[in-house]
């Protein structure tokens, strides 16, 4: 919980966090059991700017640190400049990128 910013929080029902809290807690569970591969589809989606650069710097550090790997779908292009590679679809046709961090 100190990790994730929460230790103050430890206690609260979901409806008491904050959007950004709720997906903090949603990334650790999503750890918690040591995955090769996380799926995240639109992660920040209902986040202001400031939570969901929180939840995308907490979520690439922690996969790197387990050695996982995270397929990552978004609309979003500063979320997806967070990706070492990615496959951009548009009109039905995709393009591999390159990632930008």
């Amino acid at each position: 919980m100190d990790r994730l910013g929460l230790a103050d929080k430890a206690s609260s029902r979901p409806g008491e966090l904050s959007g950004g809290q709720q997906q903090r807690v949603a990334v650790a569970r999503a750890l918690v059991t040591g995955p090769k591969v996380i799926f995240a589809d639109e992660p920040t989606g209902a986040l202001d700017s400031v939570s969901g650069e929180q939840v995308m710097d907490m979520l690439t550090d922690a996969a790197r640190e387990a050695g996982a790997a995270v397929v990552l779908v978004t609309h979003d292009a500063r979320v997806a400049a967070y990706a070492d590679r990615g496959i951009v679809v548009r009109d039905g046709r995709s393009t591999m990128r390159a990632g930008a961090r």
